[in-house]
């Protein structure tokens, strides 16, 4: 690959999902362009950035940043704060509601695993206040293709092998013949997959009582987190909480954002914030 070759992917990257590539990682590039740059059948990626450069596509340009994106997920990926949310944070978000809704986001959801997770311990919730809530979830990702695959539910043997006890795997899932394992319909049909750009407007999405994103910060540039997490805190009613990855912060990111005193791990909005919204 051309050093003017990786500057203009690396530019696109940035200016469409906020990832700050390296040039010591340009075999990553390399290796989640393989499968566009088959398809389009280029060379190598030198051609695939001639054409971007000779025939500008808005669409084709966000489909590469797309692939760009990691998609490093697992099912249970972090267990505990599985469970602070469920035990804990929903709880006391329900009982703050006079509606009896809850609203919850994944965001950069990427195959789904995140998702069904939350869903699965949900669906698994025998004496809790939750039972009788309305919860709406709703996941997304930048990339057409993962919310694809997410809407299937259909998982290798490897994926399945990754967090999920054989307890879940079989209460959940049916084995394919295939050899693949899809989740259940019933749990399929309790997410709204949708394809969305953390740094597209927040009007469409609504906001949420709870939102996740969780190892999606980290992959931005500074300027790029700031932007972004801005774009959280429009989506997040005021008493909601943001929760991200295992040792991820907001320090340094955002002044409208601060540890929860209530729940571990969550992020609420400031007091000052707070104070604003209910004047």
């Amino acid at each position: 690959m051309q050093d003017t070759t990786f500057q203009q992917i690396a530019a696109l990257a940035l200016r469409e999902t906020g990832q700050d590539l390296s040039p010591a990682k340009t075999y990553l590039i390399e290796a989640r362009l393989a499968a566009i740059s088959r398809r389009e059948s280029f060379a190598s990626l030198d051609d695939l950035a001639h054409c971007l450069k000779s025939r500008p596509n808005p669409r084709f340009e966000a489909e590469i940043a797309a692939a760009l994106t990691p998609k490093k997920t697992v099912f249970f990926d972090d267990r505990d704060q599985i469970d602070r949310i469920v035990s804990h944070a929903l709880p006391e978000l329900l009982k703050a509601s006079n509606t009896g809704r809850l609203r919850i986001w994944c965001a950069g959801v990427s195959t789904g695993q995140e998702a069904y997770s939350l869903a699965m311990r949900l669906s698994e919730l025998d004496e809790s206040p939750l039972r009788q809530a309305d919860i709406e979830l709703v996941a997304t990702d930048v990339s057409g293709q993962a919310i694809g695959a997410a809407q299937l539910g259909l998982f290798g043997h490897f994926d399945v092998q990754k967090g999920l006890s054989i307890h879940r795997l079989l209460a959940h899932f049916e084995r394919q013949t295939s050899g693949d394992w899809q989740i259940s319909k019933t749990l399929r049909e309790q997410i709204q997959f949708r394809r969305h750009n953390l740094f597209d407007p927040a009007g469409p999405l609504g906001r949420f009582d709870l939102i996740l994103c969780r190892n999606v910060l980290p992959a931005m540039s500074q300027d790029k987190q700031i932007e972004a997490v801005a774009r959280l805190n429009d989506h997040l009613y005021p008493n909601g909480l943001l929760f991200l990855g295992k040792d991820e912060s907001l320090t340094g990111l955002s002044e409208d954002l601060e540890p929860s005193r209530g729940v571990r791990g969550a992020w609420c909005h400031s007091q000052t914030v707070r104070k604003t919204a209910a004047a």
